[in-house]
C-alpha cells in the first residue's frame, strides 16, 4: 500500500467517524449512521472526479473504499460511549478527514493534467463537499456556511503543497506535511476561536 492509498483509506475512516457521530447524535439507527457516513466520506471525492472527467468515481473501483467506511461508521457506533469521551470527537475526526483529503485531491488533479489553480480547487472540493452534504442531511448548517476556520485552512494547506512540489520536495514528506500543517491550523482556529469576519 502506498502513502497515497494510505492517507485516502486513513481520511475516509476519519469522514467516515464524523458522519456517524452527527448521525447518531441525530438519533438515526444502524442504517442511517451508514448512509451519512458513506454521504461524507465519498461525496467530496465523488465531486472532484465527476469534475475532472474521472469515471467511474474512485470508490466504485475500489472495495477498499467502502470496507473503510464500514469500519469507520462500526466503530463510531459500536463504541459511542468511549468515542464521546473524547472532547470535540466529531471536529477531530472532520479536522483528520480534511487535512488528509486536501492534498489528496490536489495529487489526484495534477495526474488528470489540470493547472495548479484548478488542482488547489478540487482539493478544497474533495475536503469540504462530504461535510456539506452530511450537514446538509443531517439538518445543520454547513461548517463552510459558517465564519470558521474550515475551507480556508484547506486553501492554506493546498497552497503550501503546491509551494512544495515547485521546490521539488518529494513524497511522502509533501504530502504528510500539508496535511499535518491543515490539521494544525483548524486546531488553533477552533482553540483561539479565530473567525472570518466580513
Amino acid at each position: 500500500m502506498n502513502i497515497n492509498t494510505f492517507l485516502e483509506l486513513s481520511g475516509t475512516i476519519a469522514f467516515a467517524v464524523s458522519g456517524t457521530n452527527t448521525a447518531s447524535e441525530k438519533r438515526m439507527d444502524i442504517f442511517g449512521c451508514l448512509v451519512i457516513a458513506f454521504v461524507s466520506a465519498v461525496g467530496g471525492g465523488s465531486l472532484r472526479d465527476l469534475l475532472l472527467g474521472i469515471q467511474p468515481v474512485s470508490w466504485i473501483q475500489d472495495n477498499n473504499t467502502i470496507i473503510a467506511v464500514s469500519i469507520g461508521c462500526l466503530l463510531a457506533y459500536f463504541f459511542k460511549k468511549r468515542i464521546t469521551k473524547l472532547r470535540k470527537t466529531l471536529f477531530l475526526f472532520d479536522t483528520i478527514g480534511i487535512s488528509l483529503f486536501t492534498v489528496i485531491g490536489i495529487n489526484k488533479a495534477l495526474l488528470v493534467g489540470v493547472n495548479p489553480a484548478v488542482a488547489l480547487m478540487m482539493g478544497i472540493s474533495s475536503a469540504v463537499f462530504g461535510g456539506v452534504l452530511r450537514d446538509v442531511l443531517c439538518n445543520e448548517i454547513p461548517l463552510i456556511f459558517k465564519q470558521e476556520v474550515y475551507a480556508t485552512a484547506c486553501l492554506a494547506g493546498g497552497l503550501l503543497y503546491l509551494f512544495l512540489r515547485q521546490l521539488g520536495i518529494s513524497e511522502p514528506f509533501d504530502l504528510i506535511a500539508t496535511s499535518a500543517f491543515i490539521f494544525c491550523i483548524r486546531i488553533l482556529a477552533v482553540k483561539y476561536k479565530w473567525t472570518l469576519h466580513f
